[in-house]
């Protein structure tokens, strides 16, 4: 017990005595006043500690003293506390600074779902000690599950993924606001390094050369540490196998029942129905994100059929060759991307055609939306457009949006409005 409090001790210390590090801003706003547990979540190395350290540095700018501000990281392996050893964390604090009072003291715990039993620590925090406490994890399915059960009214949920494009360019010190032509042919040049080695953070700020190492280790990570470990999976080569599958499938229904015939007939043991807890492991950690296919009966939707994307299009690029010189599928996973990091809900159309996404926006109105990389070709513009227009009419809608690398227009196809927009305007 003594060295769990001298630990404890040489963590807080430590972080009052060193001076912050100034870090690149993100977009999303992490507000610091509303007395709600405020829960971060995210992929890992998504910039969840980042996006917390930036909030205890603006609670100090607003005139709040350091040691009144406790910010503790749940993935220092100093840190291998039982949830019957969170109480003393408080003692040590107090300890260390018998003047301070608690309530008005702000608590960051970082990765929180490493201990086991966390929820009812925090929830007694809230209602005893103070009102000030900012949480994160990399679990969705964990936190949202645990927070609905004990923390229920109580909390805010902000989901942080890796850099969107105009967070990236930001990375990249390169001016979006501005449209003369040198800074159009960074940012265009930027785009696609964007589109080929994704947003998180660490990768922008690092040379070329390191990315598809590192990438390929956060995979690895995520693998054994996330899903493995959480929960209790153990044939890592089958769970391999079946994730690198799913992301093969970007921008194509993925059949679950496909894959268990496959690897049924190359000789692995394995239930159909560990395979959907695989694919529902991989939505709770961030590795995948589902989209559904718009039913306007909910029953319906959840039974149908669906598609998955990769959180992020660099780690695409580092663990498959399908996606070196296909930049329209490519294309299309960074736009599902950039519009769940606007906040927009996403579904996909499909019946007699096909239209890559529908969006639900904040006015509860309906959005379709098609992705094509180059409309060059007029049987290529053709066929999107008729997808649009398919799915505009079902939606009893009259206007679409065709995303797109380069072209800008507005016409009308079938009654229906069509705006071309480049994607990257649209991004930014």
């Amino acid at each position: 017990m003594m060295e769990i409090k001298e630990t404890l001790q040489k963590i807080i210390a430590n972080y009052h005595n060193k001076p912050f590090k100034k870090l690149v801003e993100r977009d999303c706003e992490v507000p610091t006043d509303l007395n709600k547990i405020i829960t971060v979540i995210g992929p890992r190395r998504s910039g969840k500690t980042a996006l917390l350290q930036q909030t205890a540095q603006k609670i100090q700018s607003k005139g709040v003293k350091i040691n009144q501000i406790l910010f503790l990281d749940f993935e220092d392996e100093r840190l291998q506390l039982t949830v019957d050893q969170l109480d003393l964390i408080l003692q040590v604090y107090q300890e260390m600074y018998p003047q301070i009072i608690l309530e008005n003291c702000y608590f960051f715990f970082d990765e929180i779902q490493n201990v086991i039993g966390w929820e009812k620590f925090v929830r007694r925090m809230y209602d005893s000690v103070s009102p000030h406490l900012f949480l994160s994890g990399s679990n969705s399915k964990l936190l949202s599950s645990e927070i609905a059960t004990e923390l229920r009214g109580r909390t805010l949920t902000i989901e942080i993924l890796p850099l969107s494009f105009r967070e990236y360019l930001r990375f990249k010190n390169i001016n979006s606001s501005s449209f003369d032509s040198a800074t159009t042919a960074r940012v265009n040049a930027a785009f696609v390094d964007f589109m080929q080695n994704g947003g998180f953070p660490e990768i922008a700020l690092l040379p070329e050369s390191f990315h598809k190492n590192i990438l390929q280790e956060y995979f690895n990570v995520m693998i054994f540490r996330d899903i493995m470990e959480r929960y209790g999976f153990q044939n890592s080569s089958v769970l391999k196998y079946f994730l690198k599958r799913m992301y093969e499938s970007v921008g194509k229904p993925f059949s679950v029942n496909k894959v268990f015939n496959d690897l049924k007939s190359q000789g692995y043991k394995v239930g159909k129905n560990m395979l959907y807890e695989y694919s529902n492991a991989a939505s709770a950690i961030f590795l995948s994100l589902e989209v559904q296919k718009f039913c306007h009966s909910i029953v319906k939707q959840e039974g149908s059929e669906k598609k998955y994307y990769a959180i992020d299009t660099g780690l695409l690029n580092a663990l498959t060759f399908d996606f070196k010189d296909d930049f329209g599928r490519i294309f299309e996973n960074v736009v599902l991307l950039e519009l769940r990091k606007k906040g927009l809900i996403s579904y996909f159309y499909k019946e007699y055609r096909e239209c890559d996404f529908v969006v639900q926006k904040d006015d509860g109105t309906l959005l379709p939306i098609q992705v094509c990389y180059d409309m060059s070709k007029s049987e290529t513009r053709k066929s999107e457009y008729q997808g649009l227009v398919d799915a505009c009419e079902y939606l009893k809608v009259k206007k679409g949006l065709i995303l797109t690398r380069q072209n800008e227009e507005n016409t009308v196809y079938k009654d229906v409005e069509i705006e071309i927009k480049s994607a990257i305007r649209y991004f930014l």
